[in-house]
């Protein structure tokens, strides 16, 4: 549940408040709005069935939270979530653009990659260096020495890495290296691979599952937020349907219906949504319109030689047009780029 405060509470009173709540084995997360300061209670509030919390100076009434998603819910934090990697802030007023190969498959391509990326306007650089692959027989990534690349790669262009882990053995090790650990669709109701990632201080890219409803989504997020972890990064990125016209059917509607019932923040992935480097564009515009706080795309210096996604990624001159599009657009729906 949570606790609303009255406009005019007071910090002691807030304190107190927090450890009547904490005396009661639950935990407590503080959300200060521009009125009023909220106390979103983490646990089973039956324990405080028998505290008289309401009566409390202060408080100006107790609302339980109905959604499943509890953490995840608007209900808990009325203001949206701005996680902060480095320098840039995801969930804010600016649009963030995350590009890069889908694997990392030399030092020298992702180098140029990362190089090609930071000078189009890309904030935050993407490559696996694990691969989940529907065949045993396609390229897996170079693991760990991917994972060097890759910082070697943010030594050089001070971009912030999102990488993808994709087993609890490896948390350890990617959190070691990376900025942004990405769960991929596959592993969304991983749940243990969750819990893992939610007791990292890491930000968490959570990609929708292949074909997961946005309520089964966000209580993957739950998992992750229930350990501790609230800086989760929600990436929409098409879900399994019977259009053979695309690899899956990019689901841009989730994108406001996420902003109303949810505080965090939201980002699509054009290219894993339709499969092919033509609608990446035009997809990527129509994200910015609806509403997400970013991108997160594959660029590839020479697609046609890519060992993983070829055909859904930009080559370098693409993607500088659809960079130069999107800062055109964004300030007409109140984003900066």
């Amino acid at each position: 549940m949570i606790i609303v405060m009255q406009k005019n509470a007071t910090d002691d009173q807030i304190k107190k408040v927090c450890e009547v709540v904490e005396n009661a084995g639950l935990g407590v997360h503080i959300s200060k709005g521009s009125d009023v300061t909220i106390i979103g209670v983490i646990g089973d509030r039956r324990k405080l069935a028998d505290k008289p919390i309401e009566l409390m100076e202060g408080v100006e009434k107790t609302v339980p939270i109905m959604e499943p998603y509890k953490l995840a819910s608007r209900t808990f934090r009325p203001e949206p979530t701005v996680i902060k990697v480095g320098d840039v802030l995801i969930g804010s007023d600016e649009f963030v653009i995350m590009a890069g190969p889908c694997a990392v498959e030399s030092r020298e391509q992702l180098l140029e990659a990362a190089e090609i990326v930071k000078k189009c306007g890309a904030k935050v650089l993407r490559g696996g260096a694990f691969k989940p692959r529907t065949s045993p027989y396609s390229f897996q990534g170079l693991g760990e020495e991917g994972l060097k690349i890759l910082a070697e790669a943010r030594e050089r262009t001070g971009l912030p890495v999102v990488t993808e882990v994709i087993s609890t053995e490896a948390v350890e090790m990617v959190a070691e290296y990376a900025d942004i650990l990405q769960i991929g669709a596959r592993n969304m109701q991983n749940f243990q691979l969750l819990k893992a990632v939610g007791r990292t201080e890491k930000p968490v890219l959570l990609k929708r599952g292949i074909s997961a409803t946005i309520e089964e989504w966000l209580n993957a997020a739950e998992y992750i937020m229930n350990e501790g972890n609230f800086k989760v990064i929600l990436c929409e990125r098409g879900i399994r349907t019977f259009e053979p016209m695309t690899r899956n059917t990019l689901d841009l509607s989730a994108v406001p219906i996420i902003k109303h019932i949810s505080h965090l923040p939201v980002i699509v992935d054009p290219s894993h949504g339709t499969g092919h480097w033509r609608w990446v564009t035009p997809m990527s515009r129509a994200a910015l319109a609806a509403g997400a706080d970013g991108l997160i795309i594959e660029v590839h210096p020479n697609p046609q030689e890519a060992l993983s996604d070829g055909p859904q990624s930009l080559k370098p001159e693409n993607f500088m047009l659809l960079c130069e599009e999107l800062k055109k657009i964004a300030p007409i729906v109140g984003r900066r780029i």
